[in-house]
Parts: structure tokens; sequence; C-alpha cells
């Protein structure tokens, strides 16, 4: 087993695209993890979504073993994290497993929202920082710029930030002596109960649920009973293993270890992120600090095009939790699209990844309904409830007030684009709270109303930017707002999927232009077909989609006006009586259209 002084455990954290993944690679091609025929780009990222889309989803760890230049050999456990906004509580996980961590800033781009907010974690998490400059063999690096702009706004000395370029494996070398020069090795004692935190867990269909750990005190062995201290149950281990980065079986696991165990475990759900192991037989005595659970802030609905793919949908949702357990789902009816489920997502991307992610790996097609927020709704009764889908709104008489989810939103942006991102935070009801600059860059910190963010804000803000801005959110709490319902009706019929929540003030503007756009995207019938947004019994908006007429007269020439008027005032009628029974189709891409907010 491994002597404490000679383990590292460190996170890798950065902002999306500043070189997480491939530094992670070439650590590992460093230290002989896998063979040259092994060896591909972005070797943790083991999702093709991940792969593909160039973003890290989950965390994924690795032990590296390096011979140091002072003739010592180390063992190094890295946790590849997330950048993106959505996966933050991955890398809060991630965090808690190790003693360290290496800031990566993209040397052209230098300090994004994303990479303050991930410094922030680390510091809170008592971590060692080591700063390091990526992407040095661009013309366009400025390593002395990017040094002052640490300095300044995240505020950790940068002056032996260490040069490196992932891409080419410069500097490489510097950066693994750095982790064990700047680093702390891990505390523990191998002779008192075993104490292992659960940082994740997942599916395997051959092995069952595999448990990634972190040994505090005492050892995990092949063969021993362990008991999860917040679940209860007892479990007795199959098989204790590291990642190489490929899944090695080992003997033990002792203090200051990162590895993974096995026990025949049948559901994810049983093995819940953040509880302590301890063996059953002498238990320790008190529990690890364990994380905060992740919570849903978006919530949306997803609907099986084909209603005979209930069934399937929901073993694929069943399946996909399964590796998943931050995302939640429950049944649910709607008039216009039949059975489905609602389901709470971190944030935006995480409801596009699980959507793609179920269209792919389950062969899918889904309808998906405007994604909403949670309001905290005060009943003139004194109860207080939770309203997760805005199709469920009690009658207003019975609501005292609404109160509707804050951000602290951080933004970083250029100077040129600065007053079009104020006016863009100023139009979401955004109150400033700090404007400050580091260099030519501004930092914006505003509070917003998550109702407004979950929408487009995101794609606005890029093309407001010309992709220069970048975002960062934390939730702020609860505050009362004037919202109201707004259902929208197509030929007198309530579509559920469409209806939201809006601010008193927008809701017109809001209404019309759904309504205008769902008239450009209905095809049109052989009768009239009303569009309309109401709030409760009043209609705030209309739009009418004209019927396609047959020329009924074509065939009656000559003779008497009298003829042609009959004929028109019997077409009439039937497509009077066509509007009372027709059934208006709405296809699913005019559905996807009409949510999109943004008047592109």
């Amino acid at each position: 087993m491994t002597e404490l002084s000679h383990i590292r455990n460190f996170a890798i954290i950065a902002h999306i695209d500043h070189g997480k993944s491939t530094l992670a690679d070439r650590m590992i091609e460093f230290c002989g993890g896998l063979s040259d025929r092994e060896m591909k780009d972005q070797v943790l990222d083991s999702m093709d979504i991940e792969r593909e889309r160039g973003i890290t989803i989950k965390a994924q760890t690795v032990r590296l073993i390096y011979k140091a230049r002072n003739g010592e050999t180390y063992e190094l456990n890295l946790m590849d994290t997330p950048g993106h906004v959505d996966f933050s509580y991955e890398v809060s996980r991630s965090l808690a497993a190790c003693e360290g961590s290496l800031l990566i800033v993209d040397a052209t781009q230098g300090v994004e929202a994303q990479t303050l907010a991930n410094a922030y974690l680390a510091i809170e998490a008592g971590h060692e920082i080591v700063p390091v400059l990526n992407k040095i063999d661009l013309p366009a690096a400025e390593p002395d710029r990017v040094r002052s702009q640490i300095e300044e706004v995240v505020g950790l000395d940068a002056s032996d930030a260490i040069e490196i370029s992932a891409k080419t494996g410069l500097g490489i070398q510097d950066v693994l002596e750095a982790l064990i020069e700047r680093l702390p090795a891990p505390t523990g004692a191998a002779d008192t109960p075993l104490r292992a935190i659960l940082v994740d867990s997942w599916y395997d269909q051959y092995l069952g649920v595999m448990i990634l750990v972190r040994v505090k005190d005492g050892k995990l062995t092949k063969g021993m009973k362990v008991r999860f201290m917040a679940a209860g149950n007892v479990h007795q281990i199959d098989q204790v293993g590291v990642f190489g980065p490929t899944p090695t079986p080992v003997n033990a696991l002792g203090p200051g270890q990162v590895g993974y165990i096995t026990a025949s475990i049948k559901t994810v759900a049983d093995t819940k992120i953040g509880d302590t192991i301890t063996d059953d037989r002498s238990p320790a005595a008190e529990p690890l600090p364990g994380f905060k659970p992740s919570v849903p802030v978006v919530f949306s609905s997803l609907f099986p095009v084909d209603a005979a793919a209930f069934e399937d949908l929901r073993d694929s949702l069943a399946k996909l939790r399964l590796n998943d357990a931050s995302f939640q789902f429950e049944a649910e009816t709607s008039a216009a699209l039949g059975f489905g489920f609602r389901c709470g997502f971190l944030g935006l991307l995480h409801l596009e990844i699980v959507q793609e992610r179920l269209e792919r790996e389950f062969d899918l097609d889904l309808i998906t309904t405007a994604p909403s927020v949670v309001y905290k709704l005060h009943q003139r009764n004194g109860s207080v409830a939770e309203l997760h889908n805005p199709a469920d709104m009690p009658d207003p008489t019975q609501v005292e007030f609404v109160e509707e989810p804050w951000i602290r939103a951080t933004i970083l942006v250029p100077d040129e684009y600065l007053g079009g991102i104020l006016t863009l935070c100023t139009e979401r009801r955004g109150e400033q709270i700090e404007l400050t600059y580091a260099g030519n860059r501004a930092m914006v910190i505003y509070r917003l109303p998550l109702n407004e963010v979950v929408f487009d804000f995101y794609d606005r803000l890029k093309s407001t930017s010309r992709g220069y801005a970048s975002f960062d959110y934390q939730m702020d709490g609860y505050q009362e707002a004037d919202l109201v319902k707004v259902s929208i009706l197509v030929n007198a019929e309530p579509v559920d999927a469409l209806t939201f929540m809006v601010h008193a003030r927008q809701a017109e503007a809001r209404g019309r232009s759904i309504c205008e756009r769902l008239k450009k995207l209905i095809p049109r019938q052989m009768f009239k077909i009303a569009v309309q947004a109401s709030i409760g019994g009043n209609v705030i908006a209309r739009e009418t989609i004209s019927a396609l007429r047959k020329d009924v007269t074509s065939k009656c020439y000559g003779g008497d006006i009298t003829r042609k008027r009959k004929l028109l005032e019997k077409q009439k009628k039937g497509k009077k009586r066509m509007r009372q029974f027709g059934n208006v189709e709405i296809p699913q891409s005019a559905f996807l259209a009409a949510l999109r907010m943004s008047d592109d």
C-alpha cells in the first residue's frame, strides 16, 4: 500500500474549452497509463455526446504512477471535472475527494466566469491551488496579461503559474512536479475504523452498481462487509479496483486512495452520493460530512410523439437515471399530448443532454414542453405549495401571492459589448449589483429572475457579445413577483404544453409573439383556425389562420349569380361544421419553434 506522503489527489478545474480533458490526456500519456494504440483524444470523455460537443459532463478519475525527478515514485489521483455551470455539483463532489486543484486558464482568453466560479469552489473546499496557463503555443497567447488578471480577478498569486501547451505536451512534466511539491499529501490512519466517502455511482450491466470512493481512514478490502451509514444497508464487497484509466482490480484501498468498489448492488438509488461507507463489524463513530444533494431548478415535460412508445420512454428514463442521479421524473398526462413525464433538470444544457441521450441511446422521438422553474404559491389558507408545471396553477382567487426563484449572475465581457449586455439584463428585469474592470474586460454582477434566464438568455448573451461573454450563476433565494399564467388556445382548445408563467408587464407581448409564430407554423386547414393567448377568461392576443379554399364555382359557368351564391353558402356551412369537429394537429417542429422566444 502506498505511503500517504507519496499520494496526491487533485482535480482539474477550468472554464469550458480551456483544455482540461486535453491536459488529462497528456498526463495519462506521460505517465504511461495507456499504450499509444489505446490512446485517443479526450480519453476520459466516455460518452459520444461529450466527445462530439467537446464538453465534459461526468467527472472522471484516473490513477497515475509518476516517477519524479527526485527518483521517488508517486501515486497521483486525477479528477477531470466538467466546466459548464449546469454540472457544477459534479465539480463540488470531485473537490471534496481531493486536497488540491490545478486551475487552468487559457492564455489567449484569460479568466472567464466559470474559471472564477470553480476557483471559489476550490477555495471553499480548502484546496491548495496551482495556476496553469494553457495554449501558450498560440500566437495570440498573452501570459503576462493573464497572470495579472488571475491576481486581480481571482485573487491568487500567479507569479509562479506554469506555462504549458496541453496540445503539444509542452511543460507537462513541470505540472506533475508542481503537484508533488506544492500540493499537500492526504491525511488519515490505516489502523482506525474504515471511513470512505461515496463520490459517485453508476450502473454497469455486468457488475451492477460501481461506486467511486475516496478512503479517509482504515482499509477497504475484497470480501469485506460494509455498511452505508446514511442508507443503513449492508453489502459484501465483490471487487476493489482503481481506474488507470481502464478499471484494474487491486487487493485493497488504503487512506488517501481513490478507487471503485462493486458489491452486486442492483439500483443506484441504494447508493446515495456523499454517504459514508464503514466496516459493518467495527463501524466508525460518526460519518464524514457529505455533499449537498443536487436540486433541480428547471422543469420540463417529455412526451413521446407516438403514444404507444410511453412504456419505452418510462424504461429509458429509469435506465438513464441509473447513471445520472441528478435528474428526476414523474408521470403526468396532457390533454393535447397524452401520457408523458415531468422531469427536473439542473439547467438548460442538462435538459438538452438528457433529451439527446434519450433520442440517441434509446431511439425515441420526443416532444419537449417549455422549460419552467419552481414557483412558490402562498395560498389564502396560509399554506405554501410548489408549482412545477404552469398548467397546474390553481384558481388565482385562492392565491395570496407568488414567489419566483432569483439567481446571482456573474458576466465577464469585453468593454465594447458592455452596453448591449446591460440592456439585455435590464430587459430581463435584472438588478445590477456590481460593475468592475480587469484590464479591458468588465465583470458585471446582476440579480436576475431564473424564469427570464431559462429560455434563451444564454443565446442572446452570446449573440450580443459575438461569443465573447461568459456567464455563471448561483441560486439566490425567492422573491415575490406579479406573475400571471398565459394559456394558448388553438381552435378554442387549450394547448397545455404551451402554457407559461410570465410577469404581468410582459404577458401581452409574449402572448402576441407566440400567436404570431404559431400562425406561421401551423399548417392551414380546410377551415379558419383562431390562435389565442388568454389570461383566465381574457383574450390578450389573437391571430387567425385563414382556410384553404376550393373554388366550388369553377364548374358553374353561365346562368344566374344566385347559383354561385348558393354553392358558396353551402361551402360556408360545411366549413363551420368542420370547425366544430375539426382537430388541429400541431406538428412537433411548431412546438419547438414556438418555445424558442428570441425573434430571430
